[in-house]
């Protein structure tokens, strides 16, 4: 799963499949904003799931 990219925000993924947790991080122009976390459940988060919360992410502050 690759970095996804909004208006000048960086957003990548990282995850553990022993946690079943990961993290977003969200960059602007090479400095770290802040990290998002998540869970999920299966073998790997889904592309839709990390999809959405950059959606919201975006949409929560105005990207």
């Amino acid at each position: 799963m690759g970095a996804i990219e909004r208006n000048g925000y960086r957003f990548e993924p990282e995850f553990s499949v022993v946690g079943k947790s990961g993290a977003i991080h969200v960059t602007k122009n090479g400095k770290f904003i802040e990290e998002v976390h998540f869970d999920f459940t299966g073998d790997y988060p889904e592309h839709n799931q990390i999809e959405e919360l950059v959606n919201h992410y975006c949409f929560q502050h105005g990207i």
